[in-house]
């Protein structure tokens, strides 16, 4: 039997949006239904132009009425911030929605009339919402989940983050948001803590899946500074200014960490003080009565990086559609949905 196509609307074409967008193109089983785009120049050209492709016939609209009045089944919404109002909308008008945004990885720990309005827009739409991505998402959930399988007692569990960034050409995040090249103490508030709101409820959600709910979270960081100045693609790393960040959250039981995911983002090893860096890529340590020690690598160049990391986040999003779209209303975790497959073919 012939499955139908899942008709999918694109929202936002940013580096991971746009991986997403030729995704949905190039899927045998997804057809492109609509795209939506915040700049005005982007608006009217081909979708296919906007990712690399020929032509597909669907041209970007600046329009969210065009957006809701297409009938998908699904949108993939990614937009640099989430807006409460326009998802609401999407699952009114009957599109599930599925974001790398970090909102609805668990709605135990959302705001209570926000996760209220949002399930009730899901009940008027028969639609359901998900949260997923790479990190976290895949990372902090499905690995977890997968490698606890073969546990029968869990003592903790390590989720260890490897990225350097010393090729990334983007002055405007490393210097401005993230802080790198400041002076320790210029560090924008909040920078080494936000860990809390951004990991926290995927380890959480795991604990509560392991039936080993937290007590709470403990979050933090801190920086290593450049040992000498340093050129990276983005820019000049004086010496003694914020050349590497860690930060961590820890998931407490009984007083004891029991999940744990350590973040380390540097632009050069010539670190003080030396921290142990190790590739782009991530460890997980398994501590139990069947002990897991495994690491996953990206091997690719750093300078081929930037093209190649946004199908990380992005292509887990594209896999989920069917699942989604397939799940009973409401806001639904990677805990309620199936296994995520890969439709190849």
């Amino acid at each position: 039997m012939v499955k139908t196509p899942l008709r999918v609307v694109q929202w936002a074409t940013g580096n991971i949006g746009t991986r997403s967008l030729k995704g949905v193109i190039e899927h045998p089983r997804l057809e492109l239904a609509g795209l939506y785009v915040h700049s005005e120049s982007k608006a009217g050209v081909d979708a296919g132009e906007l990712c690399g492709l020929g032509p597909t016939g669907v041209r970007a609209t600046r329009d969210p009425d065009e957006i809701t009045a297409l009938g998908a089944d699904c949108v993939l919404y990614m937009p640099a911030a989430c807006d409460f109002d326009e998802v609401c909308r999407l699952l009114e008008s009957g599109a599930n929605v599925v974001t790398t945004r970090g909102e609805f990885h668990r709605p135990d720990g959302m705001d209570a009339g926000v996760r209220k309005r949002v399930e009730a827009a899901c009940e008027r739409g028969g639609t359901s919402v998900h949260s997923t991505g790479s990190s976290p998402g895949f990372i902090t959930e499905a690995v977890p989940l997968v490698l606890t399988s073969i546990q029968r007692r869990l003592d903790s569990l390590t989720i260890n983050e490897f990225a350097d960034l010393s090729r990334r050409d983007s002055p405007g995040l490393l210097f401005g948001v993230m802080g790198f090249g400041q002076p320790p103490a210029a560090l924008p508030e909040g920078r080494l803590a936000h860990g809390r709101v951004s990991f926290g409820p995927s380890l959480m959600l795991v604990a509560d899946a392991l039936g080993i709910p937290l007590d709470c979270l403990e979050a933090g960081g801190e920086v290593a500074v450049a040992s000498r100045a340093v050129e990276i693609a983005a820019g000049t790393l004086k010496a003694g200014t914020v050349a590497a960040q860690r930060i961590t959250v820890s998931g407490m039981r009984d007083g004891r960490a029991v999940l744990n995911f350590r973040a380390t983002w540097y632009c050069t090893t010539d670190l003080d003080p030396v921290w142990d860096v190790r590739p782009t890529g991530w460890s997980v340590r398994v501590d139990g009565d069947a002990p897991l020690d495994v690491d996953l690598r990206f091997p690719v160049s750093l300078d081929e990086m930037a093209s190649v990391s946004p199908g990380y986040t992005a292509n887990r999003a594209v896999n989920a559609v069917p699942a989604v779209c397939a799940a009973p209303p409401g806001i639904r975790t990677s805990t309620d949905l199936p296994q995520v497959i890969a439709d190849l073919g």
